[in-house]
C-alpha cells in the first residue's frame, strides 16, 4: 500500500478540487490518500501556513486558485520543497480562453454566486425532499421526473442527485399489494414529467435489504428479504413500466451518478423530442 499526502487547495468551496482528485485517484490501486483539504484560501497568510504543513508532510498539492499572486506564492513555495503542484483547472481555462478569445474573470467562487440557477437548485431539493416516497402525489405534474421503483432501488440518494443539477424529482414506491396513486398514471405521457423506472437484480436487493435491517436491529425473515418474493416484486415493477412505456434503468451495478446521468439523458431526449415540431407528409 502506497501511502500519499494529498494537499486539495482552493480559494472556494473545494467541491470541484475534492471531485477532480477522488475521479483521479480511483484510477489507481492500492494506494491510501490522506486529505488535506484547505478551502477559502484568499490571503498570502493561509499560502504560507499551508507550504509549512506541506513541509511536514510531503506529498502532492493540488489547487483551484484563480489569483495570480497567490498562485505565485504556493507554486514557488512547493518549487523550493520539490513538491508537486498541479493547477487542475488551467488546462480547461487555457482552451476555453482560447476558443472564445477572451479573458478570465480569476474571481474566486464565481459557480457559488447567488444567482437564477441556485435558487432553482434549491427549489428542486425541497421539491425532492416533500415528494419523497410518494409523499404530495398531488403535485407529481409539477415534477421533471418521477422515479418508480421497489424499495432499496436508490430511488431517493438519485432523486437528491438530480435536484443538485436542478431538476425536481419525485419518487414513488413499488409496495406488493397496495396500488400505486392514481395521480401517477393521470400524467400527461408527452407534455408531463417524465416518469422512469429503477430495478435492481434480485440477488442484490436481498442482500441490501438483509444489511438494512440489521442496521435497524431486525432479524427477523420476513418477505421483504425472501428470494422468491424479491423476484416477483421486481418482475411486478418491470411489468408495470412496460405497460407504461416508461423506460427502465437497471442500477444494479451502477453508482448513483451513473444512474443520474442516464436519467439525465432520456430527459434530454425526451425534450428535444417535444420541442421538435411534428413535420405533416
Amino acid at each position: 500500500m502506497i501511502k500519499l499526502h494529498l494537499h486539495l487547495v482552493s480559494d472556494a468551496t473545494g467541491e470541484t478540487i475534492h471531485s477532480v482528485a477522488r475521479a483521479c485517484l480511483s484510477q489507481f490501486i492500492d494506494v491510501d490518500a490522506e486529505e488535506h483539504n484547505w478551502t477559502l484560501v484568499r490571503t498570502k497568510s493561509q499560502i504560507e501556513k499551508i507550504l509549512g504543513n506541506v513541509a511536514e508532510n510531503p506529498g502532492v498539492v493540488m489547487f483551484t486558485l484563480v489569483n495570480e499572486n497567490l498562485r505565485r506564492v504556493l507554486q514557488q513555495g512547493c518549487a523550493s520543497l520539490q513538491t508537486p503542484c498541479i493547477p487542475v483547472l488551467d488546462p480547461v481555462l487555457a482552451a476555453l480562453a482560447s476558443h472564445l478569445g477572451a479573458k478570465t474573470l480569476g474571481k474566486p467562487g464565481m459557480q457559488h454566486e447567488l444567482d437564477a440557477e441556485y435558487f432553482h437548485r434549491i427549489d428542486a431539493m425541497t421539491f425532492a425532499l416533500t415528494h419523497d416516497d410518494g409523499q404530495a402525489t398531488a403535485n407529481l405534474h409539477n415534477a421533471d421526473v418521477v422515479l418508480v421503483g421497489v424499495s432499496r432501488t436508490s430511488k431517493t440518494p438519485t432523486c437528491i442527485y438530480l435536484a443538485n443539477r436542478g431538476v425536481k424529482a419525485a419518487n414513488i414506491p413499488v409496495v406488493p399489494h397496495i396500488d400505486l396513486p392514481r395521480e401517477l398514471f393521470d400524467l400527461d405521457p408527452v407534455l408531463g414529467p417524465l416518469v422512469v423506472g429503477l430495478t435492481k437484480d434480485a440477488g442484490s436487493l436481498v442482500q441490501i435489504r438483509r444489511n438494512r435491517l440489521l442496521m435497524l436491529s431486525e432479524e427477523d425473515e420476513t418477505d421483504y428479504i425472501d428470494p422468491e418474493v424479491v423476484r416477483e416484486e421486481v418482475a411486478m415493477a418491470r411489468r408495470i413500466c412496460s405497460e407504461n412505456d416508461w423506460p427502465v434503468i437497471d442500477v444494479s451495478r451502477r453508482s448513483i451518478e451513473e444512474s443520474a446521468a442516464a436519467i439525465l439523458q432520456h430527459l434530454e431526449r425526451r425534450q428535444a423530442e417535444t420541442a421538435t415540431p411534428a413535420i405533416n407528409g
